[in-house]
Parts: structure tokens; sequence; C-alpha cells
């Protein structure tokens, strides 16, 4: 967009540039510059145009930009305008993502690239590795406080050996998503030790203060993250003689995105990770990036302008590269880091879909729907161009954060039906089969979440424990059905590494004191390549997950209707076992596939007409895709087992 003052200052930035960052190679970044400087100036002036020094960083910030660009890789610059022309292709159902520590799957990431044939045979086609970047020995919060945000930690290898990964996984197809850690550093990072070493400049990286006064007034509305291990969210630094803000751990310093050196730093930050060829860049905690006294200091609105900023200035660099925004928030929030107000995607094209993730639990263990129909329902129609990232597990723990009022509405009190389904996986609750650890008790508000194996969750370790094929059978089941609904439902799936051979819960966290006070660990383990092995033996576990999983990954990614448009109808049938939706193909919407899911431990029954059995099936005949059968019927009615999903067509 063309608008004079702000295309009036780019051009004195360009008099102004750098001498060493002009030249002919700059033709692509000129030409994505012109068309985001309007939104970057527009952005850059809300959050930062107040400040005496606002024209002297914006000039830093393009220049980080130009400089970024000109080390960009010729093959990366290629991929980024091939995927400029195709922008849809992250919206397609053949994308099938895989989160994992690199040194839990494998030993270090040359041992990784050794493995990533593995990837392939399952189907998986996006890698997602797990924080790496050089953090503090001992707690580091599961890699989250970065000592060094340019550097791979010593124990996975060196940043050779990740460009070695990238190069690997490209050959092969494979995307590779990255974590960036925007909200903190660790107190080791050079930045937190020249402010403790009262250099004031880096002190304004942070939000540091000489006495209690202004904390205080913070803690009347910030909630506790880490209630039990970190209460609080500042701490009292012995040598700066200061307090910090420390929202999650006392190591970790949260930055002050107020002062627009820490932005222009983490954008470079960004962009250098983008030309090491990682495809995706997974942005944590962005819900806390501005701190805002009188406020929880989560989903302030210039957290997402400053997404928005990133985004922008992203585009112009690297804009084959996509944004994970991990933000496990209230469903009415979660939405609006797409972007709020637009029609595509401004800020992040991918967002965790928490709530889903949350509701597939609460199914499993009240073996109804109600709640899961009911908290779909209520979930906002996200934008055009962006898509959720669909998963059952992942590095952290299960928060129970449905809506109250959709507890409500299903006929549930939510303290007490929270309660419930805490004592259920923690195996408090007598009839439980699930073997989940509490995490994160808040004794102020009777919170707690929760820890654990998808596997140990599902009742699979108390099945092996007790010798029990039957109720063996119920675990693999359950844990398929979980991933038929993830892998169709309209997104990215996400499996986590382990799940695809049924990984229990690792007990060995508690004999390493750095890792002993947090549950989380039980369910990040050490994959047992030998146990592994076993995925080619038939009739074992790992066999029976393993190519079901895989047969079912195929199976989605030929299936069209599966690509995510915005493109999928809840439908309501009355049953409150039955978990039922319609996925219709983009361009031709008479062309649909029925998802029926039952979580109950009996057979249920569905009658088609009663749907409009025409509107999806014109033949007489109707076929589940995954497993080929056609299932059994009563004239209209269909008979749906114990645990089974089906996607029904009549093709």
């Amino acid at each position: 967009m063309y608008e004079q003052v702000s295309h009036s200052l780019l051009n004195d930035i360009m008099i102004e540039l750098d001498p060493t960052i002009k030249g002919e190679g700059l033709r692509h970044f000129y030409t994505r510059l012109g068309a985001n400087f309007y939104s970057i100036h527009s952005l850059f002036c809300i959050l930062y145009g107040k400040r005496d020094d606002s024209r002297e960083h914006i000039q830093h910030l393009v220049e980080t930009m130009a400089r970024q660009y000109l080390l960009r890789p010729q093959y990366l610059r290629d991929s980024d305008l091939a995927r400029e022309k195709d922008h849809n292709w992250f919206l397609s159902q053949e994308w099938v993502g895989m989160a994992l520590y690199a040194d839990g799957f494998a030993k270090n990431l040359p041992d990784l690239t050794g493995r990533v044939h593995y990837f392939q045979e399952l189907g998986v086609n996006m890698v997602h590795l797990m924080p790496m970047m050089q953090c503090p020995r001992g707690a580091s919060d599961g890699g989250y406080a970065i000592s060094d945000f340019r550097q791979i930690d010593a124990r996975f290898g060196t940043l050779d050996d990740v460009e070695t990964l990238a190069d690997e996984l490209r050959k092969r197809n494979i995307l590779l998503t990255l974590d960036v850690v925007l909200n903190h550093t660790s107190d080791e990072h050079a930045w937190a030790q020249q402010a403790r070493a009262g250099d004031l400049q880096h002190q304004d990286y942070y939000y540091i203060f000489a006495s209690r006064e202004v904390p205080d007034m913070f803690e009347a509305t910030m909630p506790e993250i880490f209630p039990e291990t970190s209460p609080g969210n500042f701490t009292w630094d012995e040598a700066m003689g200061k307090w910090v803000m420390t929202v999650f751990n006392s190591y970790q310093w949260d930055l002050n995105y107020s002062n627009p050196a820490v932005f222009i730093e983490m954008l470079d930050i960004i962009l250098f990770w983008a030309n090491k060829g990682v495809d995706i860049l997974r942005l944590d905690a962005v819900a806390f990036l501005w701190k805002k006294i009188g406020s929880i200091c989560q989903n302030e609105r210039e957290a997402h302008l400053i997404l928005q900023l990133l985004k922008d200035c992203c585009q112009v660099s690297a804009p084959g590269v996509l944004f994970i925004a991990e933000a496990i928030v209230a469903p009415v929030e979660i939405i609006k880091y797409f972007g709020e107000d637009a029609i595509n995607a401004k800020e992040c094209e991918i967002a965790y879909n928490a709530t889903f993730m949350a509701l597939l639990w609460d199914a499993v263990a009240t073996k109804n729907a109600k709640l899961l129909t009911q908290g779909v329902k209520s979930l906002p129609d996200k934008l055009e161009r962006a898509t959720w990232l669909n998963y059952i597990r992942c590095h952290d723990d299960i928060g129970l954060g449905f809506d109250d009022n959709d507890i409500r509405a299903v006929g549930y009190e939510p303290y007490a039906h929270r309660q419930f389904l805490i004592d259920y996986y923690t195996g408090s609750y007598a009839a439980s089969p699930a073997r989940g650890l509490p995490f994160g008790y808040n004794n102020k508000t009777g919170d707690t979440r929760i820890s654990g194996s998808l596997a140990s969750l599902v009742g699979l370790e108390s099945a092996m424990q007790s010798d029990d094929p039957q109720q063996i059978d119920v675990a693999i089941k359950i844990i398929l059905l979980l991933h038929g609904m993830t892998l169709s439902f309209g997104g990215i799936p996400l499996l986590y590494y382990g799940d695809e051979i049924g990984t229990l819960n690792d007990k060995t966290y508690l004999d390493d004191p750095a890792k002993a006070n947090d549950s989380r660990w039980a369910h990040r383990p050490r994959i047992n390549w030998d146990r592994a092995e076993l995925r080619n033996t038939p009739g074992s576990i790992e066999y029976r997950l393993f190519t079901a999983l895989k047969k079912m990954i195929s199976v989605r990614k030929e299936v069209t209707a599966f690509a995510d448009f915005n493109n999928r109808e809840l439908l309501d049938v009355g049953n409150p076992h039955l978990f039922v939706f319609a996925r219709f193909e983009h361009l031709q919407p008479s062309r649909r596939v029925l998802v029926v899911a039952n979580f109950d431990n009996s057979p249920q029954h569905l009658n088609l007409e009663d749907i409009g059995r025409k509107a999806y099936f014109r033949n007489a005949s109707v076929r589940d895709l995954y497993s080929g059968e056609r299932p059994a019927m009563f004239k209209e009615e269909l008979v749906i087992p114990p645990y089974r999903f089906y996607w029904l067509t009549d093709q």
C-alpha cells in the first residue's frame, strides 16, 4: 500500500542505508519491503513511535532485515518464491508432523540425521525439534531457558549439524520446525550478565526494579505459572541488588518488548534460524510478550502487534517461513493469534489447538462426546490461510482449559468436573486405568494440570502390568481413535515421539535432581530403539500401533477433503457418545467424508437418514476409508463398535 508519510521515510532510510548492504541482489527484498513498509511503519509507530530514538531504531530495523536477506542462501530464496506462488501449500492434507526431543529420539543431531528414514517409514513429513539452543546446566525448563540464541547446546551437536540435518530433511521433502523462545532468556544469557554487571542499556532489556513498589503492583493481578516450584513473578537478584521479572522460573528473565532494541534483536534471531534452513518457527510463550500494570500480562493487544510486526518483517526477508503461535490460552483468545480483523493470517499461520486436545481427553474419561461437541461448536472460525496444529500429546502438561460456559451447557459443574478429570487421569478415581501424574498444583485455586505419556494415560501401562489382553486391546483402540480425530479434524496433525509405539511413562527423571520436581519429564522419554524395532514384529503392541498409524497417515494424504480450507461441518446427532463431523472438498463441496467416533465402551448406532443421508452418500453402500471395510448396518442404522472411528464415503 502506498502512503506518503511512510514512503517518504522509506526513501530517507534507503538513502542512509549502510553502503555494505546495497546491491542488485536485493531486488526481491526491495519489492517486498515497499509492499510491506506501510504496515511495518504503522505498527512500529504504535509500539515505539513516542520514543525520541524511534527514527534511529527503524533505520536499524530495515538494515537488520536487509543484512539477513543478503545472508539468505539462494536455494532458500528460490523456495521463498515457490511458496509465494503456491501460497496455500501448508493447508494441504499431505502434511503430518512429529514433535520430539533430539536427544530423546536419538543420541544427538548426527544420530538423528541417520534415523530420518524412520519419519518416511511412518509418513511424517514435518519434524519439530524441541529446544536445542544453549541453556544452563541443570534446571533449564526443558531447554526453554536460553543462554545463547545462536548456538546449539553441546549435547545436541553443532550449528553445522543443524544445517546437515536440514539438508537431509529437505532432500526427503520433510519440513524442519524449531523453537524460538520469545518471552525470556536464561539468567546466564550475555544480556542478563551485562545487566547484572550494572550495564543500564541491558538492564532495559528486562523488567528490573530497585524496590518492590512496582513489582507489587504487577503481582496484584498477575497469576502464577508454576506456583509449586516458582511462586510469584519477580526474583531478587543478589548480584545486581534489584528485582527482576521472572514469570516462569527464577532463572528465566522476561524480555522487555517496550524497548525496540529487544524487538530488533529477536527479529534478527528469527531470521538467523530461517537462514539455517528452518521452514517453520515455533514462537514460544507469545501470550506473555507485553506486560502492563493492572492486567494479567497475557494476551495484551501489544503482544499481537509485536507478532504482526515480526510477521511483516519476516515476509520481507524470508517469506517462505511460517510461524506457529504457542499460546495455550482460552478459545476466545487463541483464535486471535492468527490475527484479528483480517481475512488471511497476519500474525501466525499456525496455532496449537489446545482446546480440541483437552476436549478429546474429556471424552475419553467421560466416555461421551457431550463436552467435545459443545466445545468444538464454540470454537471461533479461523482465518483463511491459517491452520490448526492438532495434537493429543505434547512435551507439556495437559491443562483443562475448556470454557466454563460450555461445561455448564452440558450439565456439569465446572470445578467438580475438572476435579473428576484430574482424579481420573492421576489414578485417584477407583475405576480409572490411567497412570498420569499431577503437575503444577495451585493451592490458592485448587487447579492442577496433568502429566503422563499417551499410552499411560489411556490405560496401556496398567493393562500391561496386569497382563490383561482385553484391556491392552481397549487402550490400543483409544490411541487409534484419538489419532483418527487429529488426522481428520482439519489442520496439521502433530504426533508426539514415542506415541507411535506405545511408549510408557519414563520414571527415570526422578533420579535427576534437576528434573525430579517436574513430572512433565515422565512424558519426555529416551526412545529404546531395541523396543522400537518391535514395530516390525507382527502381534507386538509396537507393531499394532505403528502399522495402524502408518496406514492412517497414508490414507489421510489421499483424502483431499482433509485439507484445511474451513471445510468442516460439525453435526450434533443426539447421541452423547458419538462425535460426528463432515469434511468436504474445497473445490467440490458435494464430495464429502463423514467422520464418526464412538467414545463409549459399548456399541452405538447412528441413523444416517437423521443426518440427511443423501447429502453424504449418493450410493447405497457406505465404505470406511481407513479400514477399507463396509461397516455393519441395519437398514439406515450405522453400527459403531466401542472406541471405533470411521471415515465414511460412498466412493
